[in-house]
């Protein structure tokens, strides 16, 4: 008898959704009275005792209530909508150095945080450098202010994180909202209008590395966009296959050119992703092979202390820490 596939069949389950679908009560976690009081005595802790956040371990904290809100944050990104919104640190009570140390604690909760660099960068921090994010360059596009489509993180590496954590601890002057799309919606989608183009979405594109490869690597990684593996799984980011075929020197085939536009279409009809605005305190957490999460262009403040600035962890359990897995 033949197994059936995705692209014989729809993609079922609370991951497949669309914005009437998706309630508060999903997504959102409130921390609790006795999370917070945990969080405070943490933070005294960390200001008493200083060490590098990275060396900081959940277990070395008495935070028990702490880890049943972050046991079901996991359960949403595993089982539910897949993304969540912590609701929030105290951030008039510390300073950025101590509310990055929590979110270290609370998102090692949920997962292992692993390298973002191939120099190990452990913590990175999103916002605007006014570089350009061009071909080759190895400029994220995090580091600009541009907009960024909807994506999954390090799509252009053999392992990507399984989860992606942002904690906002300033926003910008105007723009820069969030929006997370469910990417097995986007998968039913596509096989329903454009069947014969699912099938190149799981041939491989080139991707850009973005410079994040040693000497006398490639500077292109060749992947699909989606793959199998227990469920269907994501990569994808037009920016950085965009710029993989421009290294390599070639356009993309008139079938993927296809079935990108198709998947970009998908992204921009009303009422398919969630959106929000992040704020100060608030930490998201998206499943990243599940979900694509994308963020509108912005305007900074005109004060270097007051630009948009966010905390990215990435979250992964399988394979080594180090970026390349």
């Amino acid at each position: 008898m033949t197994e059936m596939t995705p692209i014989d069949m729809p993609i079922e389950g609370p991951s497949v959704w669309t914005r009437r679908d998706v309630h508060p009560e999903d997504y959102r976690v409130e921390l609790s009275a006795a999370c917070l009081d945990e969080i405070r005595r943490a933070a005294d802790e960390v200001r008493e005792f200083p060490l590098p956040t990275i060396l900081r371990r959940p277990d070395d904290f008495a935070m028990p209530a702490c880890r049943r809100e972050m046991a079901r944050v996991r359960k949403i990104l595993n089982d539910g909508r897949r993304f969540a919104i912590i609701d929030r640190l105290p951030m008039a009570e510390m300073d950025t150095t101590e509310a990055t140390a929590i979110y270290w604690l609370l998102s090692s909760m949920v997962s292992r945080p692993v390298a973002q660099k191939l120099d190990g960068t452990m913590i990175y921090d999103v916002l605007d450098t006014g570089q350009q994010s061009l071909p080759g360059s190895g400029i994220r596009p995090d580091k600009t202010n541009i907009e960024i489509r909807f994506h999954n993180d390090n799509a252009y590496n053999d392992t990507p994180p399984d989860y992606v954590g942002l904690l906002c601890l300033r926003q910008a002057q105007s723009g820069g909202h969030s929006r997370v799309i469910s990417f097995h919606t986007v998968h039913n989608a596509v096989r329903e209008r454009h069947p014969d183009l699912l099938e190149r979405l799981y041939r491989p594109f080139w991707f850009d590395r973005q410079r994040e490869y040693r000497l006398g690597e490639s500077p292109i990684f060749s992947a699909p966009v989606f793959e199998t593996a227990g469920e269907v799984q994501g990569r994808f980011s037009t920016h950085q296959i965009t710029g993989g075929y421009a290294l390599r020197g070639e356009p993309l085939d008139t079938e993927a050119e296809a079935a990108i536009a198709a998947m970009l279409d998908i992204f921009e009809e009303d009422g398919l992703s969630v959106d929000f605005d992040l704020e100060p305190g608030q930490i998201q957490f998206v499943h990243n092979r599940a979900l694509g999460h994308s963020r509108t262009a912005f305007v900074d403040h005109p004060d270097p202390g007051r630009k948009r600035h966010l905390v990215r962890l990435w979250l992964r359990d399988r394979g080594r820490r180090a970026y390349p897995g």
